[in-house]
C-alpha cells in the first residue's frame, strides 16, 4: 500500500487522529506535511509522545514527502497523511504523489474565512485548492470522525 487517506486537520495530531482516524485506516505511519511544523522540535516532540504504539511517525516539510513518495520510501506502509491546508495536497498531487482521498476535518476560522460546517471554515484560496483537487480525480469529503457518514464536498461548497 502507500498512501492510504489524507486529512485536513489544523490541530494535526490529536485525540480523534489518534484514537480513531489512525486505526480506521489501519495506518502503520502517521505522516504530518507542513513546511512551518517540520522545523520546529518543540512541536514535533510533543506529536511523536501521542503516537500510538507500533506506528511509524514522520513530520516532514512538502518536498521532502514529494522525494520520498517518489523514491517508494513508503511502498510497504499504510499511511495516514494530515496537513494544515489544502495547498499542501495541491503541490504533493502536482508533483505526482498519488493522493487517493482527501477528508476534511478541522479548519480554522480566521480572517477573511467564511465557515462553512461545524469546524471548518474556508477562505477563497482553500475553496479553489479543494476544487482543484476535485478536478484533479481526487474525492473531497467532508468527515469529522470515522463513526459518521461522510459528505461530499458540494454539500457545503458549491
Amino acid at each position: 500500500m502507500t498512501l492510504v487517506l489524507a486529512r485536513i486537520d489544523q490541530r494535526l495530531i490529536h485525540g480523534i487522529v489518534v484514537t480513531q482516524w489512525a486505526g480506521a485506516t489501519k495506518a502503520k505511519r502517521l505522516m504530518v506535511v507542513d513546511d512551518m511544523v517540520s522545523k520546529d522540535e518543540t512541536q514535533k516532540a510533543a506529536m511523536r509522545m501521542s503516537k500510538p504504539a507500533g506506528t511509524g511517525m514522520s513530520i516532514i516539510d512538502t518536498d521532502t514527502a514529494i522525494t520520498n513518495f517518489k523514491a517508494g520510501k513508503y511502498d510497504s506502509h499504510n499511511v495516514f497523511m494530515i496537513v494544515k491546508e489544502p495547498a499542501t495536497l495541491v503541490k504533493l498531487a502536482e508533483n505526482g504523489v498519488e493522493i487517493p482521498k482527501v477528508n476534511i476535518g478541522i479548519i480554522f476560522d480566521g480572517e477573511g474565512k467564511k465557515t462553512v460546517k461545524k469546524m471548518v471554515s474556508v477562505n477563497e484560496e482553500e475553496i479553489s485548492d479543494l476544487k482543484k483537487l476535485e478536478a484533479m480525480g481526487i474525492p473531497v469529503t467532508f468527515h469529522f470522525v470515522p463513526s459518521e457518514a461522510e459528505e461530499s464536498l458540494d454539500t457545503y461548497i458549491k
